[in-house]
């Protein structure tokens, strides 16, 4: 007779999730950082909720011992690199970045070597290795700030979101070569099937980000990062909002304003293709876990931090 080999039992999971996190973070002296993206679970157990600029504020500030980073691989990294001696976790590795990917680290040393008097400004949605690469960190919330206070007749490389870049441009009147990479989730959206829902809701606003295509920036009544996106709503006259960016914010902006209609906008195809499939993939599950087991962590070679380092610190420094 077969005897299937004895495999030890894995400790069941809490009946209460909220609560067992809870106990966690204090035995670890634990702080959770949450995007904006995540599933609203997540998001209502996250000690900070925000976009990249204020998570990496708050990563830079935090005197926790441990930083469980709910959100993209790059976004722990952020935490790492300003936070070397902290214990950084990620619920699921796999969790990466369409944006990031889109821009391979040994394609763009070959791509910053044609242009070698240009100052590399990157997106933070990008891997260590590009931010390691580059001059000046920037986000969606102060991109534009930062382009002004370069130099005019100082060349810029921007990277890796060639849909920001060309916001940037628009917005500063600065010309820069742009690296072509570009985010699924904010160029799924579809110019014609917004118009068709503009016309269903015609006393709505159209907020998008800036990391939409440009034919969809075109309809848009307020362009803005995420946490830019979500006081706006709060502020404007209006009570309806078509939402142009991963609808995971429209939780908050339901908290905020419940009593505003908030209308994601339509993808290109019938499917859940304006949900980051990155982000989803962090459970309050694998949150839990991560914490209990103390994995997955985050680490990075010493040299490509302390290089990543120096434009991350210059971007704080820059968005005071």
């Amino acid at each position: 007779m077969f005897t299937a080999p004895f495999a030890p039992s894995k400790p069941p999971l809490p009946n209460d999730l909220f609560g067992a996190i809870a106990d966690l973070k204090r035995d670890l002296n634990a702080v959770i950082l949450a995007h904006y993206y995540q599933d609203p679970d997540i998001q209502d157990v996250a000690d900070f909720l925000g976009d990249s600029l204020g998570l990496s504020q708050q990563a830079a500030q935090t005197d926790a011992d441990v930083i469980v980073f709910a959100g993209v691989h790059f976004m722990a990294e952020t935490a790492k690199i300003l936070n070397p001696n902290k214990l950084v976790l990620l619920p699921d590795l796999e969790a990466g970045c369409s944006l990031a990917d889109s821009c391979p680290p040994t394609e763009f040393a070959k791509f910053k070597e044609k242009y070698p008097d240009h100052l590399v400004i990157s997106y933070i949605n990008c891997t260590a290795d590009i931010k390691a690469m580059s001059d000046i960190i920037c986000t969606s919330a102060n991109a534009v700030k930062i382009v002004n206070q370069i130099p005019e007749d100082q060349p810029i490389i921007f990277a890796p979101d060639r849909n920001l870049g060309k916001y940037v441009m628009e917005q500063t009147g600065r010309d820069m070569v742009l690296w072509q990479g570009s985010c699924m989730v904010h160029e799924t959206f579809s110019e014609k099937k917004m118009v068709q829902l503009k016309i269903h809701y015609p006393n709505a606003e159209v907020i998008a980000h800036p990391e939409c295509e440009e034919s969809v920036l075109q309809h848009a009544d307020y362009i803005g990062s995420t946490t830019a996106l979500l006081k706006y709503c709060q502020q404007s006259a209006s009570q309806s909002f078509i939402v142009v960016t991963e609808p995971g914010i429209i939780h908050q902006m339901e908290k905020a304003a419940p009593d505003k209609q908030f209308i994601p906008a339509p993808p290109l195809n019938n499917c859940a293709c304006n949900e980051c499939p990155h982000m989803r993939l962090n459970t309050l599950e694998k949150l839990y876990l991560a914490m209990r087991n103390r994995a997955p962590e985050i680490t990075l070679p010493e040299s490509t931090r302390l290089a990543a380092l120096r434009p991350m610190q210059r971007m704080l420094e820059m968005s005071r």
